[in-house]
Formats: C-alpha cells, sequence, structure tokens
C-alpha cells in the first residue's frame, strides 16, 4: 500500500474517542508506540527519540480535543517508511492557534506550542462536514 507522500504505509491506527474520556490519552500513547515499533531515531545523537515525541504531541493534541470539545475526536496515525503523519479530529467550529503559555495558565495551553516547536510539519484545517482537523508530521533519520 501507498502512502499520502509515496512511501510504503508501514502501518494505521484509526480510534473513536469518546466525548471527555481522558483514558482514551494514555491508550493512544501505548498505541502509536506499538504502531511505531522499533522506529529510527530523530536524531544522531540519540537526544530526541521520535517515538517519545510523537507519543508527547498525540498526547497534547488528543487531551485538546477531549477536554476542549463536546463530541469526543478521531485520532488517525500513519507510519510511511520513515515518515510519521498523525491527525486529531474534533467536532467543534474554531481554528486553534498556539499561545506563548503564561504562569496564569498553569500547565495547559503549551499543546500546540509543543507541536509547532517539535513537530517537522504541521497544520489546522477544516474538516470535512463540521469541526476541524490538528495534525502533525515527524521524519525519522534512518538508523
Amino acid at each position: 500500500m501507498t502512502g499520502r507522500h509515496g512511501g510504503a504505509v508501514r502501518g494505521r491506527l484509526h480510534r473513536r474517542l469518546g466525548n471527555g474520556d481522558l483514558t482514551a490519552v494514555p491508550e493512544v500513547r501505548h498505541a502509536l508506540r506499538d504502531l511505531l515499533g522499533k522506529w529510527p531515531e530523530r536524531a544522531e545523537d540519540g537526544t530526541a527519540d521520535a517515538a517519545d515525541v510523537a507519543e508527547l504531541l498525540a498526547s497534547e493534541l488528543v487531551t485538546n480535543a477531549l477536554i476542549h470539545t463536546d463530541h469526543g475526536a478521531v485520532v488517525t496515525a500513519t507510519v510511511e517508511d520513515s515518515r510519521l503523519h498523525v491527525e486529531v479530529q474534533d467536532f467543534m467550529a474554531g481554528l486553534p492557534v498556539p499561545d506563548i503559555p503564561t504562569a496564569e495558565l498553569g500547565t495547559g495551553g503549551r499543546g500546540l506550542v509543543l507541536v509547532e516547536r517539535l513537530a517537522d510539519a504541521w497544520g489546522v484545517r477544516t474538516a470535512q462536514g463540521v469541526g476541524k482537523v490538528i495534525w502533525f508530521e515527524l521524519h525519522a533519520q534512518a538508523a
């Protein structure tokens, strides 16, 4: 099977998540880790494992969708050769904008900033029908 970028698809994850079900966050993390298997390290010096970064960013997007929307979310992840593409769709109107976290936000408000800084590519688009899709890509280097 050929993926969106012409690479061979190594695996795919697709899950519908219930409204406010935060137990889905670690479940998505574990499923993503299983999907990635022994994905190559992102940095030659080994400082940032791409699978760890993928788990972090997916967790942030899933948590945002489940906390800030009323109708759950759908998460889709596709691994093609050395590229990971993750999408989180929610069913609420409005496009998010990354904010610089402040002390007043406590531990919140960092999700999109992390995605913006750690992903190789990312974006937001309106979903077909209702809602939006926030996506990111990571590229792993060959081992």
